[in-house]
């Protein structure tokens, strides 16, 4: 791991941002699901709080990796 690339901003190229979106309209649908089924407790929270570090690093590892 090179600190440089890890705190640098990576603008998007080529279809990045299309990737972005798609992941995070999934994650969103996953959201709204979740929000539906599960009721307000800790591991709701957990579950949001997770999935949204989910999506970030799944952007992170386009935008670091290509």
């Amino acid at each position: 791991m090179k600190i440089d690339d890890v705190f640098k901003y990576h603008s998007p190229k080529d279809d990045q941002s299309q990737r972005y979106e798609q992941l995070r309209e999934k994650a969103k649908e996953l959201a709204c699901l979740i929000d539906e089924l599960c009721p307000d407790s800790r591991e709701k929270s957990l579950a949001f709080t997770n999935l949204e570090q989910a999506s970030m690093w799944a952007n992170a590892s386009i935008a670091r990796n290509e």
